[in-house]
């Protein structure tokens, strides 16, 4: 049988350095101080967590039952079900309506159940849940997990004290992240950690992903082995496709070069449209002209997500600087 120092190091450092208890947790100081005088009142209301992923929602609730309840009745006094595996109106009329009906005799509180990704419920799972909230209110308190809040139905919110969590800031990821750097013994640079914190977007699980990655694949932890391990473009790669497209080139040539830059290191043409947006912005254009520009470029990422071709797409994207440069040298002229 393995020891617990050796299943440690199995494990993911998402879950190794998931915040245990409300102190642990790192930004949203407004929620725990709420959440905090809740449970210090034993009032605690049916909750509703929304917001970007990887930004302490499952944290904050798992913390929170374990300040509710002793380790030895937590499995008994907490039901904790991921609504993407069960999301059907069987699993409301069965294992939650037998664990919501039924009281404890050991605990005189409430039991908890937590609905992870409940935004992928049907609406007829839905429908049915707001009776059981209303007629278990006694014995039962509900936490409804979900990153978008228009697909939980307005009858499920109203019964929710709501709260948002947004994206976590940098100044809030740093000291956590030096933690974790330390502790596992990692060099990394400066420019290491600030890539580290742009390609997450306020996720603190990219960033231990991410961070995990590029630790096992190289010796440092620095801006290009980040975006490397990533599959993110380097400020290189952009630079290359930029001058293809500002070249003076035909544009069979340019969109040869474009795509070549692009497929050397397997890119995503939607984050290659991310990266040259910035740059663009910094670009000494006319007003009309970055507008019809940039304009363009929120077409070409809308195709995308809707899952158009990147050839197409990158046809378009040549496409969009070469109507843009005929601008220039018409407003020259």
């Amino acid at each position: 049988m393995c020891d617990n120092n050796e299943t440690a190091l199995r494990k993911p450092w998402v879950e190794k350095y998931r915040p245990y208890s409300l102190d642990d947790l790192i930004s949203h100081d407004e929620i725990i101080l709420t959440i905090n005088r809740f449970i210090s009142q034993k009032q605690l209301p049916h909750l509703l967590y929304y917001g970007p992923p990887g930004t302490g929602k499952t944290s904050t609730i798992l913390a929170c039952a374990r300040q509710l309840y002793p380790p030895a009745l937590f499995k008994s006094m907490v039901l904790e079900l991921n609504a993407s595996d069960d999301r059907g109106i069987g699993i409301v009329r069965g294992q939650i309506l037998n664990f919501a009906s039924t009281r404890t005799i050991f605990c005189d509180t409430f039991k908890l159940i937590i609905l992870d990704e409940a935004d992928a419920m049907t609406n007829d799972a839905q429908n049915a849940l707001r009776r059981i909230i209303e007629k278990y209110t006694d014995n039962v308190r509900f936490c409804i997990i979900c990153n978008y809040l228009s697909k939980i139905i307005p009858a499920l919110q109203s019964r929710c004290t709501r709260f948002r969590f947004a994206p976590l800031s940098p100044d809030k990821m740093i000291p956590r992240l030096e933690q974790i750097v330390q502790s596992e013994d990692i060099k990394i640079t400066e420019n290491g950690k600030k890539a580290l914190l742009t390609l997450s977007k306020g996720d603190m699980r990219k960033v231990l992903n991410v961070l995990q990655s590029t630790a096992m694949a190289f010796d440092v932890v620095n801006e290009d082995n980040v975006y490397m391990c990533a599959g993110y473009p380097l400020r290189q790669d952009i630079e290359n496709i930029l001058k293809a497209l500002l070249s003076g080139h035909n544009f069979e040539v340019s969109f040869q070069n474009v795509d070549v830059a692009k497929s050397a290191r397997g890119l995503a043409l939607e984050d290659i449209i991310t990266e040259l947006h910035l740059i663009v912005m910094r670009l000494e254009f006319p007003i009309s002209v970055m507008n019809e520009l940039v304009v363009k470029l929120a077409h070409i990422e809308e195709r995308l997500t809707k899952g158009c071709t990147d050839i197409a797409n990158t046809a378009a994207l040549v496409s969009a600087f070469f109507i843009c440069r005929d601008m220039v040298s018409l407003h020259k002229e």
